[in-house]
């Protein structure tokens, strides 16, 4: 993490995951077009406008001191072109992550290669020591990005959806165990 509680760029083997900046929104338009990308999310696609006003919010931070929203585009670097993005929410040691890919790059291991380089990334930070993520049961592409992660499905729900979670290899004693419940 940078001084100022933004987010570091990291890269996998083919992406550049980038800060997001509200300049990214003309070019995620187009990456996030396709009603399909909401399927088990809800919502629509977003014009440029409201996308970049929701850059805007994200890119302004948390309004809570104790939270922090890292938000990052994912460039493959063989074009240079945006392709989807991952976040986190960090509050604490935990971690909230999600991660989108544009329906264009679908199927090329590209959403499991940044998921899996985002988890990776918060855990070297040693501040994260667990990592979730929700997904909807019926979303088997999301749930084999999560697995490709580390991360286990826990048998709790929130919402309807599944919780995913990894915990840093040699935690201490006073944090609980995959799937132990009563996650807040």
């Amino acid at each position: 993490m940078q001084a100022d509680g933004a987010p570091e760029p990291f890269s996998t083997p083919r992406l550049d995951a980038i800060p997001l900046d509200v300049a990214h929104a003309e070019e995620m338009v187009a990456v996030l077009f396709d009603p399909a990308l909401h399927t088990y999310t809800g919502g629509a696609p977003e014009d440029a406008g409201a996308l970049r006003a929701r850059y805007e919010r994200q890119s302004a931070g948390s309004p809570d001191p104790a939270e922090l929203w890292w938000n990052w585009v994912l460039r493959l670097r063989t074009d240079g072109c945006l392709t989807g993005y991952v976040q986190a929410t960090v509050r604490g040691a935990r971690a909230e992550v999600a991660w989108v890919v544009g329906t264009r790059w679908q199927g090329n291991g590209y959403a499991k290669e940044a998921a899996a380089g985002l988890v990776r990334h918060l855990l070297d930070q040693r501040a994260v020591r667990t990592v979730v993520a929700h997904i909807h049961p019926d979303h088997a592409a999301s749930a084999a990005v999560a697995a490709a992660a580390g991360l286990l499905p826990t048998g709790e729900r929130a919402d309807g959806e599944v919780r995913w979670r990894r915990d840093e290899p040699g935690r201490t004693g006073a944090e609980r165990p995959v799937g132990s419940g009563n996650d807040s």
